[in-house]
């Protein structure tokens, strides 16, 4: 798969893999904006990391 060159479709495909709120109980992924888990309903959540690991 080649890399997007096209750095609007580059901010638009960056926003919808690491613009996410992580639970920190169950794993699940959930919207930046939530309060609590959509799975557990656990008000403790992390965003998700945003730095490339190798």
């Amino acid at each position: 798969m080649a890399p997007i060159d096209d750095p609007v479709k580059r901010k638009i495909a960056r926003y919808h893999l690491l613009e996410k709120s992580v639970c920190r109980r169950c794993g699940a992924l959930n919207p930046i904006k939530a309060t609590k888990c959509r799975r557990c309903h656990s008000k403790d959540l992390r965003p998700k990391k945003r730095e490339l690991t190798k």
